[in-house]
């Protein structure tokens, strides 16, 4: 494992920029994803000194919370970001957060909250320009888009000194329940924001786990060498949860893993294990590479997909219901808690080698991780400490730790110690905690940087958005046309449903232990 000094080792590292003074307007700031994760993911900036210094922020929702705002956007800087209280930045940091209480959907609360930003601008020096956060339920993105419209708060402004203001907006995910409607809610946003103001987010791509795969392969050549079909028997990506579905029964029942996680998340994950080497690291040239992926994914048959829901379990000594049980959930759903599929990319480095992907709710274990298995040499000259060769001997693996734990581990055999010619297996492990020491980020901190800068590397451009769900929506077709008749098909606490080790089975593989 590499020592602390030489893991930080400035080699490429790049300045990064200030971005221009500005608001970040975020609508639906009274949820939960404001005080816990953006809010101090903010302050965070503001503590590594990456935020301009004329700045504010403007929650945006329907209750009167104007007086308790900011005390609360306070305490939650503190609780959730791991700062203290007596840190000297954070009580100016607060005082540059307001409120504007208004209807998602009432044109007069547009007009009020164009005036209140302009204020704004005059007392803290913003200039004009917005970063627009929709953290709404996705219902609400198209009203908010077309008010900001028509209210002219969309498009950049000239400036006094000849210049011109820059406006961008946030969106959160699900984008779109389909690929017909990611399409039609596309084609709105695009009526009032050009693309390059969009900045669709996956919070996954804030980790630094991911956004290392494309260091970890195109800074090491001993590595992209052999990121091939020639190398590689296959990959598994695998996104689990331990936890059900938190009280969100209405929003789970219209969504389920296939569209909860599957479509963006791993797809992300996906692209970034199996693109070409981009021509630069622009965003364009980036995203460009990724499309191709999904783009050369064959359509995905429905006997290569398994589908799953979690059943009444006891857990570590707690009984936990099933899936059918939990609040507002329908008694005989057929939502998936859990989803799988194998694909094939049809291209000239992955032609012939399965992803299995996986990602479900109740799992035994909360962990996002990538696993890619090579290929046995093509002769096993050594046995194993049982003197077995073939099986005996296990395949080189490389793990990506994406959550929690973030690192990456190598699996190789080595000989055990003693007079005869013995392999054992060892484990070479990178830990980012240990290398670098732990971090308070939360992974919303280089996505709302990027944002400010007008950098969309990280971010979803609508080609991928359709990429995704054209492979996606098939399926969910499918899956509606064939309802299962034995749910649940898993207990809770356990990996999932059977038919998903069957999958594997069928190719002679199986799930690698997490």
């Amino acid at each position: 494992m590499p020592t602390k000094e030489a893991a930080i080792t400035p080699a490429g590292q790049q300045t990064e920029r200030i971005p221009d003074p500005c608001i970040v307007v975020i609508f639906g700031a009274s949820g939960d994803l404001t005080k816990r994760k953006l809010l101090p993911a903010l302050y965070h900036l503001e503590q590594a000194g990456l935020l301009p210094k004329d700045f504010a922020v403007v929650g945006v929702a329907r209750r009167p919370l104007e007086k308790t705002f900011p005390p609360d956007m306070k305490e939650g800087i503190i609780s959730g970001g791991g700062v203290e209280t007596s840190d000297p930045k954070l009580d100016p940091f607060v005082s540059r957060i307001q409120y504007h209480a208004m209807n998602f959907d009432d044109a007069a609360g547009y007009d009020s909250l164009k005036k209140t930003l302009a204020n704004i601008d005059k007392k803290f020096g913003t200039k004009g320009n917005r970063l627009f956060y929709l953290a709404t339920a996705p219902e609400y993105f198209s009203d908010i888009i077309k008010y900001l419209g028509e209210h002219g708060m969309a498009k950049p402004a000239e400036t006094a000194d000849g210049g011109k203001t820059w406006v961008r907006t946030i969106i959160e995910k699900p984008f779109g329940h389909d690929l017909e409607s990611a399409k039609a809610l596309n084609n709105e946003v695009n009526k009032v924001f050009d693309e390059d103001q969009i900045f669709r987010i996956d919070h996954y791509l804030g980790k630094e786990t991911v956004q290392n795969i494309l260091v970890f392969r195109f800074a090491n050549g001993i590595f992209e060498n052999s990121w091939n079909r020639n190398f590689i028997d296959h990959v598994e990506i695998t996104a689990a949860e331990s936890i059900g579905i938190e009280g969100r029964g209405p929003f789970y029942e219209t969504a389920g893993a296939l569209r909860d996680v599957i479509q963006n998340h791993v797809m992300e994950l996906l692209s970034f294990v199996a693109m070409e080497p981009p021509v630069s690291f622009e965003a364009s040239a980036v995203r460009a590479e990724k499309v191709k992926v999904w783009k050369a994914i064959q359509p995905i048959h429905p006997a290569d997909t398994v589908r799953g829901q979690y059943g009444p379990s006891t857990v570590d000594g707690k009984q936990i219901v099933g899936y059918r049980q939990e609040d507002r959930v329908h008694p005989r759903s057929q939502t998936e808690t859990y989803a799988a599929l194998r694909l094939e990319i049809e291209n000239w480095r992955w032609a012939g080698v399965p992803f299995y992907i996986r990602a479900g709710k109740r799992l035994a274990k909360r962990v996002t991780e990538i696993t890619i298995q090579f290929k046995q040499p093509p002769l096993l000259l050594f046995k194993d400490a049982e003197g077995k060769g073939g099986e005996g001997i296990r395949p080189n693996v490389l793990s990506m730790r994406i959550q929690p734990d973030e690192g990456i581990s190598l699996r190789f055999g080595a000989k055990i110690p003693g007079p005869s010619m013995n392999i054992g297996t060892v484990k070479m492990d990178f830990s980012y905690a240990e290398a670098f020491g732990k971090s308070s980020s939360n992974g919303y901190e280089r996505l709302l940087l990027d944002a400010m800068l007008g950098d969309g590397t990280l971010f979803a451009h609508r080609d991928g958005v359709e990429a995704t769900w054209s492979l996606i929506t098939p399926i969910l077709e499918a899956w509606a046309k064939d309802p299962i008749k034995e749910l649940p098909n898993y207990a809770a606490g356990t990996w999932g449903p059977a038919t998903a080790d069957a999958m594997l089975k069928s190719d002679g593989r199986k799930w690698s232990k997490l």
